[in-house]
């Protein structure tokens, strides 16, 4: 399999190197960055990326790709979609998938014209084996209709400080943090709710990673923790002072079409970090935490334990066993047409739902979705 590279930063150097270990055949002929970010990784354990091209187009003129892997920051991600989808080129694309409501459309009317088939996408947390058990748990019927979920995605201060130092600090780049880091987990909860967001409501700002919050009298160790994930592209060494445009923390409302309701909190400086839900039905309810490894469900009439798991996550993933299993996953679509568990549409509407939150902190008002989603669907060339 011959895979080539646009965007060779930490993640693509990480998945290159997941990928490979995934199937013997999988060869990265060559990759497109000025600065890649992701190369002295991917040397560090035996993976080699080929040739370095100086744009997309001499990569595919050169090279009989299988599949393009699209890593580049989240505002070039459109543009390189679009030249692989001219090129008849199977895609995977890093989330988010693009930047604005206006990208997202853009992107809707290729998928009319194209298809779908062709593009998939990097929200691994739905290959996590936790998340994989609550839906089955769901699926089982041991909650019943959902009526609402409580949830959170927190980061602790090094990878806060990482935001407020790369490239992600500009939402022109990023498109925003709710979008950027926490689409994964708006996905997760569409996913379960089974239906559409409809109203919308948000409140953020910056309140932690501002100029009077800034340490004083450390020394160089005292500050390494600020300074520990290195940073990419456009990278600076400020943090209390970043020129980013980025909240550092964000809460929000939504209620969906069918009536159910969720709240979401986000905040990039939380040391004892957590990664949860509480998921409730009418029949039980279902706890996890990605990052504390643990899944439960209780029975709402008995209060009986029905399931109570924890899970071990291997030296190689990030996300909590997930990149193995998308790495796997994405394969076996590639070569047996096995179906996956999340598709570039489903990218999209989480991404909607993250700019939405964003339109709602700002305007401090509730956002009706509703004509959002006939655009998406008249972009896709759907029936609304």
């Amino acid at each position: 399999m011959r895979v080539g590279i646009i965007g060779l930063g930490y993640r693509l150097g990480y998945l290159a190197r997941v990928f490979s270990a995934a199937r013997d055949d999988f060869t990265i002929v060559g990759y497109v960055d000025p600065d890649p970010a992701g190369l002295p990784y991917a040397q560090e354990h035996g993976v080699s990326v080929g040739t370095a091209f100086d744009s997309l187009e001499a990569m595919l003129d050169s090279e009989d790709l299988d599949l393009l892997m699209v890593g580049s920051p989240n505002h070039l991600h459109l543009e390189h979609i679009r030249i692989g989808l001219d090129r008849g080129m199977k895609i995977f694309t890093e989330k988010p998938v693009v930047t604005t409501i206006e990208e997202t459309m853009a992107l809707a009317e290729l998928i009319a014209e194209y298809g779908s088939d062709n593009l998939m996408v990097g929200l691994v947390l739905r290959y996590a084996p936790l998340y994989v058990d609550l839906r089955k748990a769901q699926a089982e019927g041991l909650l019943g209709d959902v009526t609402s979920i409580e949830a959170s995605e927190h980061i602790p201060p090094y990878h806060g400080a990482f935001f407020m130092r790369d490239w992600r600090r500009y939402e022109r780049y990023s498109g925003s943090f709710m979008l950027e880091k926490c689409c994964h987990d708006l996905d997760l909860y569409n996913g379960v709710m089974g239906s559409r967001p409809q109203y919308v409501s948000s409140f953020g700002g910056r309140r932690t990673f501002i100029p009077a919050n800034a340490p004083q009298n450390l020394g160089i160790n005292d500050m390494e923790v600020y300074h520990r994930k290195p940073s990419g592209w456009q990278g600076s060494d400020k943090v209390f002072d970043s020129d980013g445009d980025i909240i550092d923390f964000q809460t929000a409302m939504v209620q969906y079409a069918n009536g159910a309701a969720l709240t979401f909190h986000t905040n990039l400086n939380v040391p004892d970090d957590f990664r949860r839900f509480a998921v409730m039905g009418v029949k039980g309810m279902a706890e996890g935490d990605f990052i504390r490894n643990f899944m439960r469900v209780t029975d709402s009439r008995t209060g009986d334990r029905l399931i109570d798991t924890t899970y071990k996550t291997s030296e190689l993933s990030q996300h909590y066993g997930a990149d193995e299993q998308m790495a796997e996953d994405i394969l076996k679509h590639m070569i047996e047409g096995v179906p996956l568990p999340v598709s570039v549409v489903d990218a999209l509407e989480a991404g909607l739902l993250a700019l939405t939150m964003d339109q709602a902190m700002r305007t401090r008002t509730v956002v009706d979705m509703t004509p959002i989603w006939q655009r998406f669907d008249a972009a896709l060339g759907q029936k609304s």
